[in-house]
């Protein structure tokens, strides 16, 4: 197949034969066909709406379309993980190829049905980072992947397999794209079959029928080849002009990231910079800058120099404080403090104001969920000490309005008890979040036949260093350290 007139980034990128050099359109057709009458096994197709998953999707099509209809009786699954803070323009690029899949599968009597698979409330990135006080992900903290992409995948996979016993999973991989994901796939290889290992699931299994095409290949296919569901792909490769890369569908954490891309997440840090997002922005979609602007915020936070004023001196999880082992005398920071989570809730919601009066057109975007709020709100009664009860107030101050809270769905303690009960620590000389901390835990357990569980919760917060911040930076880098821990909260300033 021709590749002239061609003029999408990335090519020439890969070196390598192409693959219509050795195979024909329809010898590959024909190996699809084989394949999926090899056996029962429904087929789980996993799409990015990227290129090489687009390219998968459109091969399988074509070759089950020519099938008799007594043989298209296995289901075809085709996925696509929405992390939920995905760029705004490839999550309608996806939504609407999901709807055109269902509605030309339907209109054609074809056995492919789209799903699109979302990670848990609890798992979400927002929850995670402003809930949790994760840091912003980075290279060596890649904490969002799995939850936002691997888990509702791997999950939806566990359902078929519970369904049917074993399934076949196709993916849109290349051995081009580089030597590790090369040696990836070589590894799970069966000998004699187009089949591969899945890497997670024994009663899964891997096909990959662009594995040995280049990106010309790639490219040349889907520009001479018609999408089969009303879709344009020159509108997909315009996607691609003067972008970096596309974010495949992620089945294990050693997927690079896709931050550099039109195809991944707009909060992306764990690159330096978000080019794709900075052209659209200079194509003409300035509504993008308030996202932009957020996500080099939380960029920011990740300096080593800025990391003492955003995070705590403590873990959340079991309330140590870390040191440095490599010689330095000095605390590894950890989650983010509460009053800047509080902050970066504040600033969200901002944001989503911000955007949504510059849209062009009147639809409303909503940056976080109102489950995520829900959820947030849960977590830091729960386990931040939150009794002033701070997500609906701030919500409120910045929206102008409320979305149906359930009044007090948490605990007995309020604003008013909170102050009293800081008054009554500092008199005595008592940290007021331990105080706080004990009667919340007695209150999780009130009312429960056996609480034999509560001793250990109560040893668990005793555990913790519930020493001043300002005496353990002390002990730990000495008193000249000290201002560099402080965080002023933006909303008092």
């Amino acid at each position: 197949m021709s590749t002239d007139n061609l003029d999408v980034s990335n090519t020439g990128q890969e070196k390598g034969e192409s693959v219509f050099e050795t195979r024909s359109l329809e010898h590959i057709y024909e190996e699809i066909r084989e394949t999926y009458l090899a056996d029962e096994r429904p087929w789980v197709i996993g799409y990015s709406g990227g290129k090489d998953s687009t390219t998968a999707l459109q091969l399988i099509w074509h070759a089950i379309k020519n099938l008799p209809d007594e043989e298209q009786i296995k289901p075809i699954h085709v996925i696509s993980s929405d992390t939920l803070v995905e760029t705004p323009k490839i999550v309608n690029h996806i939504t609407s190829t999901l709807e055109n899949i269902n509605e030309y599968s339907e209109k054609e009597d074809l056995p492919f049905e789209a799903h699109k698979v979302t990670p848990k409330v609890n798992d979400s990135f927002w929850v995670n980072l402003i809930g949790r006080g994760y840091p912003a992900p980075n290279q060596t903290f890649r904490w969002c992947t799995e939850r936002l992409k691997i888990d509702p995948a791997d999950r939806f996979i566990q359902e078929k397999v519970s369904e049917h016993g074993e399934v076949v999973v196709i993916l849109g991989v290349r051995k081009a794209e580089s030597a590790t994901r090369k040696q990836v796939m070589e590894m799970h290889s069966i000998e004699g079959s187009v089949l591969s290992r899945h890497s997670k699931f024994a009663n899964a299994f891997v096909y990959t029928p662009i594995e040995d095409w280049i990106v010309d290949d790639v490219w040349s296919y889907l520009l001479q080849v018609e999408c089969p569901w009303g879709k344009k792909n020159r509108d997909l490769a315009a996607l691609y002009q003067e972008a970096d890369d596309e974010c495949p569908m992620v089945i294990d954490t050693k997927t690079p990231s896709c931050g550099n891309s039109r195809f991944g997440c707009w909060t992306c840090t764990v690159v330096s910079e978000d080019k794709a997002m900075q052209n659209m922005i200079d194509e003409g979609d300035e509504w993008l800058e308030p996202l932009l602007e957020f996500r080099d915020f939380l960029k920011s936070t990740q300096a080593p120099e800025q990391k003492p004023k955003y995070r705590q001196v403590k873990g959340r999880q079991y309330g140590y404080v870390k040191t440095k082992t490599n010689g330095d005398n000095g605390i590894i920071p950890r989650a983010h403090k509460f009053e800047f989570c509080k902050d970066l809730l504040r600033k969200l919601l901002e944001t989503q104001k911000k955007v949504n009066e510059q849209l062009p057109d009147d639809e409303g975007m909503d940056l976080i969920r109102d489950e995520e709020l829900r959820e947030i709100r849960r977590i830091w009664r729960e386990e931040r000490a939150d009794w002033e009860d701070s997500v609906p107030k701030i919500y409120r101050e910045v929206m102008g309005e409320d979305i149906g809270w359930v009044e007090d769905d948490y605990g007995a303690f309020g604003e008013t008890e909170a102050k009293l009960l800081k008054t009554i620590a500092d008199k005595h000389d008592v940290s007021p979040e331990l105080v706080q901390r004990l009667l919340d835990t007695e209150l999780q357990h009130h009312g429960m036949k056996r609480r034999a569980s509560i001793y250990s919760e109560i040893d668990k917060v005793m555990r913790e260093d519930w020493r001043p911040m300002e005496e353990i930076i002390a002990d730990i880098e000495g008193e000249e350290n000290i201002e560099k821990w402080q965080y002023t909260p933006e909303s008092q300033t």
